[in-house]
């Protein structure tokens, strides 16, 4: 087998355009899963903490303690 240049170098260049293209597909696809997961984790938590608020007994409000009163200092 011999080795020629054509098996190791491609044979025309990429334009810019192409280059460039490639580049947004890459781009694109990493934000995509970047989305996607970011997306799952969040209905993720928003599902435990509905289940955490619906597990939690609900408390009536109760007065407000009374704290001790200012004298004025005049």
């Amino acid at each position: 087998m011999v080795a020629t240049k054509e098996k190791f170098f491609s044979p025309t260049k990429l334009s810019a355009q192409q280059k460039a293209a490639t580049t947004h597909d890459a781009a694109m696809q990493i934000i995509d899963a970047e989305v996607s997961a970011r997306e799952k984790k969040t209905q993720k938590l928003r599902q435990l903490r509905l289940e955490q608020e619906a597990a939690k007994p609900v408390v009536t409000e109760a007065a407000a303690p009374k704290g001790r009163k200012r004298k004025n200092a005049e």
